[in-house]
């Protein structure tokens, strides 16, 4: 699913009013008939509905969907600062004054705020994507006072005075939330969602979001140029690789996951064992003899190549046995270890997975940049990915330096999170659909990467290895939490339902 700016999606409107043909209003009633559909599935108990709309188009789908409401027996109150409206949203005015049925007030002042009941259902209609600078004046205070009700709101498109892309100019409340933008609980999108919904800064404004089909041109959509997509099972399925049945264990890859150290065993293991659960043919783990009859219980399945001292790697003549390395899980971070992985990367003909301590040790010897392979797969969490690009001052700016990361030393580089986002080479960016957040939790991180190396080592392509290894980790995650609860899942739950993952994908 591709993920537009603003200016685009007016594009793609007006490209679908045009060609379609439809009248712009007509299109303004299919948008209004479907975000009240779902309004009516979501909040069939609510009896009172406050409408608060704006002058533009926004504004118009507010009134059209407050005439519906209204029709379905709602009790709707509208709210208007002026009945200066665009032509469309004059017209739905008009209809609503025809209709009699909803009450219509004008409020021009602080004096004239309505009061709002916790019980209430407030549509925000204010503005839409098109807002070009941060709201202020009496709309600021009407978003106060939504804002300060305690009743559930929901936001049509996008919540009013949020920007579709970049939010880092918009002044910030004591709270951390910004101060003149509503904080919706659901966000009904149409058609697309907005870049902005997938930074954490999101989170307390557009609450739950859902995009809703309004029947805008599928082709003239293709065609847009775009670098930013919202992963979809819809997407990764055709990836998949089926298995034939005279194969076996030799063709299903070799892969040398190098994890672990004294004390932090638990990330080799559980980086094997999602290795080999994601269907990998052979794995042969790399640690220090202090872990040798740990990985042999834990992990029968798994070969074992010991550094007899205790801190060196496997010999890197040894590293064209297997078709995916993946390094970095509790190896630690000391000079032998940095040596090591100098030999690993020096050596290595291939992409290959780089996480935890081999990203720490990254950053802190920024002239290993120059040994990595093309097309390797970088996967960081947001600590890490600061200390290898520094402090940012906005979301914005790091999905930024994420991309710039990944053009300048030609990686794949995965910002895990709550959208984990997998930026490529070539400046395209795309987020998770899957995952949740008790996914946020020790030894999460080494089954990714574990099941990302799985991927290399069958065969998949870098970026399909990435994408699908995103993409099954987070569906393994909210199938375990079903089971679970989110409370109580932890890493070991996201390994035992990849199986489950790959079934659901499969469908």
């Amino acid at each position: 699913m591709k993920i537009l700016n603003a200016e685009q999606v007016k594009k793609l409107d007006a490209y679908t009013i045009k060609n379609e043909p439809i009248l712009s209003i007509n299109l303004m009633e299919r948008a209004a008939k479907t975000c009240t559909k779902r309004i009516t599935e979501l909040f069939c108990n609510k009896a009172n509905v406050k409408v608060f709309a704006g002058p533009g188009n926004n504004g118009g789908d507010g009134l059209a969907i407050a005439r519906m409401l209204a029709d379905k027996k709602y009790k709707v109150s509208i709210y208007l600062k002026s009945t200066k409206l665009s032509p469309d949203a004059q017209i739905n005015y008009q209809r609503l004054i025809e209709q009699n049925k909803a009450k219509i007030n004008i409020i021009d002042n602080k004096s004239k705020l309505p009061l709002i009941e916790k019980d209430d259902l407030i549509i925000d209609a204010l503005f839409g994507s098109g807002l070009s600078r941060e709201i202020e004046g009496f709309y600021s205070d009407i978003i106060s006072h939504i804002n300060n009700s305690g009743a559930e709101i929901v936001s049509i498109d996008i919540p009013s005075g949020f920007f579709s892309e970049n939010n880092s100019s918009l002044t910030k409340a004591d709270d951390g939330t910004y101060k003149n933008v509503v904080k919706a609980n659901y966000t009904l999108s149409l058609e697309l969602p907005f870049l902005s919904f997938f930074f954490p800064d999101s989170e307390h404004h557009v609450g739950n979001w859902e995009c809703l089909s309004i029947g805008l041109n599928k082709k003239y959509l293709e065609e847009l140029p775009c670098n930013n997509y919202y992963i979809t099972r819809k997407m990764l399925k055709p990836m998949l690789k089926k298995r034939n049945k005279f194969e076996h264990k030799g063709t299903f890859g070799h892969a040398l996951l190098i994890a672990g150290s004294y004390g932090k065993m638990g990330a080799a293991i559980l980086a094997a064992k999602a290795c080999l659960r994601t269907g990998v043919g052979l794995l042969t783990t790399h640690f220090p003899v202090s872990g040798y009859e740990i990985m042999q219980t834990a992990v029968p399945e798994a070969m074992v190549c010991i550094d007899e001292s205790g801190t060196r790697f496997c010999k890197s003549d040894e590293q064209n046995l297997y078709q995916a390395i993946g390094i970095g899980p509790g190896i630690g971070q000391k000079k032998a270890t940095l040596n090591s992985l100098i030999g690993i990367l020096n050596n290595a003909q291939k992409p290959v997975v780089l996480d935890a301590d081999a990203l720490n040790l990254l950053a802190k010897n920024r002239f290993l940049y120059d040994l990595i392979p093309e097309n390797s797969i970088l996967t960081p969490h947001p600590g890490e990915f600061r200390r290898l690009i520094g402090e940012t001052t906005s979301y914005f700016e790091q999905y930024q330096q994420q991309i710039t990361l990944a053009k300048e030393q030609k990686v794949i580089v995965v910002l895990k999170g709550a959208h984990t986002s997998i930026a490529f080479p070539d400046g395209r960016c795309y987020f998770n659909s899957t995952g949740n957040p008790g996914m946020g939790t020790a030894g999460s991180g080494d089954v990714l990467t574990g099941i990302i190396t799985s991927l290399l080592a069958q065969g998949y392509l870098p970026e399909q290895a990435a994408l699908l290894g995103v993409y099954l980790h987070g569906l393994a995650g909210d199938i375990a939490a079903k089971q679970k609860g989110m409370h109580a899942l932890i890493a070991g739950d996201i390994i035992e339902n990849i199986g489950a993952a790959y079934k659901e994908l499969s469908k």
